[in-house]
């Protein structure tokens, strides 16, 4: 199997890169795609030998381009959007793992699944933004959409056979998602008014990147997810429930119209999902050590605080609402979650900003692309031009 994949600098990449060296008598890494960071990315070429790297900026394109020169390594180098959808749609590409992070990573999964690829889709957002469109792009297409989100990988795999994407599984009565609370779950909200980008990153079971880690902190990760689980899955938001879960061994559940409730239980490791998704419907090895049940000891699960994670409520109006809404809660959050990270907001203003977009926003139906892509264009702009009143106002 030949396999692109995107945002391969990323944690995400990183890991599917180690589960693809394991098996290299199985996989070959066709193309390897990031943002900017030439000096990952040579790295990467120089020990995978892809046949194309893809980098968004053209200057950084030069200089790995430069490097594989004098590394004497023949990998085409391209830059820009197109060259990536491109090569995601190219008959020499079996597979994408399709893991960059943001609405930036829309344009080449949707590629992706027009040309009935398998698309392991690590990028949430790409379903958040468009669900609609691309559920039904992997439709036409005849694409093979499985996520690697660990939540929704668990779901997938405790689903019944026959699964389609997009329509509810027979005798699926819910489907319990579950989180771990991130690095506040005990914290006051008055404690978390003062709490830094490093600590917010700091997530006590998970090694990611920091957008991703904010998120997990703001619990807008598991609003995201929601949506996400609505739409991969065919369920009414309100069939999907949220669960804390601090340990992060029970990854998610369904429960079945019988009463019965199946788990998919695991050390918190990507390359799980990530072995499980290259190899389904086989199973391969991932380098991940086996679970110890003992050592764990005990499973806590409780509801989730939406007064002091108020993220979490917006996104579950916006999986209600439908058409744009979702795209612009995600667009709305990672303008704030920026401005976190920037040191322009503190941490509670993230839900703040994100609902005071949401509580201008017209919702529309998201029939076409353009229009997701607009409201995602007005949604930054309004956050934007909030923060900038904020900072005005506070000099």
């Amino acid at each position: 199997m030949r396999v692109a994949v995107l945002g391969s600098t990323g944690s995400i990449g990183v890991s599917t890169l180690d589960v693809l060296a394991r098996h290299a008598e199985r996989f070959t890494v066709e193309v390897l795609a990031a943002a900017s960071n030439h000096a990952r990315l040579l790295e990467q070429c120089l020990r995978h030998r892809p046949a194309v790297a893809v980098l968004q900026s053209r200057e950084a394109a030069a200089r790995l381009r430069e490097g594989l020169r004098v590394a004497g390594v023949r990998t085409e180098v391209r830059d820009g959007a197109q060259a990536l959808e491109d090569c995601v749609a190219s008959p020499t590409v079996d597979a994408v793992m399709a893991a960059i992070v943001g609405a930036a990573g829309l344009p080449s999964t949707l590629a992706a699944a027009r040309a009935g690829k398998r698309v392991l889709l690590a990028n949430k957002e790409s379903l958040v933004v468009a669900g609609p469109l691309l559920v039904e792009a992997a439709r036409r297409g005849g694409a093979t959409l499985i996520p690697i989100d660990s939540e929704h990988n668990a779901i997938f795999q405790c689903m019944p056979p026959g699964l389609e994407t997009g329509r509810p599984g027979v005798g699926v009565h819910r489907v319990l998602l579950t989180a771990s609370g991130g690095p506040f779950l005990r914290t006051s909200a008055e404690a978390m008014a003062d709490v830094t980008p490093d600590q917010a990153c700091a997530h006590p079971r998970w090694n990611m990147g920091r957008k991703i880690s904010v998120d997990s902190a703001t619990l807008m990760n598991k609003g995201l997810e929601l949506i996400e689980a609505c739409l991969l899955f065919g369920m009414e938001p309100a069939r999907v429930e949220v669960v804390v879960h601090p340990q992060s061994i029970v990854h998610s559940m369904v429960e079945y119209v019988d009463g019965s409730i199946l788990a998919q239980l695991g050390n918190p490791d990507m390359r799980t999902p990530i072995a499980h998704a290259l190899g389904w419907p086989e199973r391969i090895l991932s380098g991940v050590q086996s679970l110890d049940l003992v050592a764990a000891a005990r499973l806590d699960f409780e509801a989730p605080d939406v007064v002091r994670f108020p993220a979490l409520r917006l996104a579950r109006s916006a999986a209600e609402a439908g058409g744009t809404t979702p795209a612009v809660l995600n667009a709305a959050n990672e303008v704030a979650v920026a401005a976190f990270l920037e040191g322009r907001v503190g941490f509670l203003d993230i839900p703040r900003v994100i609902e005071a977009v949401l509580d201008r926003h017209a919702n529309r139906p998201a029939e076409a692309l353009a229009a997701v892509l607009e409201a995602d264009r007005w949604a930054r702009d309004v956050a934007e031009r909030m923060l900038a009143k904020t900072a005005v106002a506070g000099a």
